[in-house]
């Protein structure tokens, strides 16, 4: 099982779209074994972004992900890097094809509704920053036997 975060975003928030979104996630066989609601600080978001800081653009991204509530999460599955990337698409909204997440929601580069991590690396040091060791409960659904085969 791999795991990997979520954020979703504070357009997400505001605009209503939590629900639907994790529904989306848990219908396509995700385990949530993290989940909460958060102000992302400052500081936060230079630990979260830190590899864009320096970029000209980055004010903007940091004003826009504290400007309001977020929900972070942590989902397990198999490949769920790939699998939770794929379902999100395109990072802008706007090149997202129909059907993903950001195709069907988004329709901004920036306002993209959710993150989710790229890679193992930065699945598990993103994963850190928002989540202890001891809120993540690890946990099968008993449903597990009935969306994968017992040897995948």
């Amino acid at each position: 099982m791999q795991r990997t975060l979520i954020l979703l975003k504070p357009d997400c928030f505001q605009r209503r779209l939590l629900g639907r979104i994790i529904t989306r996630f848990e219908d396509k066989g995700l385990n949530f074994v993290a989940l909460k609601l958060l102000h992302i600080t400052p500081k936060l978001a230079k630990e979260h972004y830190a590899e864009h800081v320096e970029k000209a653009w980055y004010p903007t991204l940091e004003a826009f992900i504290t400007g309001g509530p977020v929900v972070a999460g942590v989902l397990e599955g198999l490949e769920a890097i790939a699998v939770v990337r794929e379902m999100l698409g395109a990072t802008s909204g706007i090149k997202a094809a129909p059907g993903t997440i950001r195709g069907d929601f988004s329709s901004s580069r920036q306002m993209n509704l959710v993150h989710g991590s790229d890679g193992e690396e930065a699945a598990h040091r993103e994963i850190a920053l928002y989540f202890k060791p001891e809120e993540i409960v690890a946990n099968t659904p008993a449903i597990a036997t009935w969306m994968r085969a017992a040897d995948e």
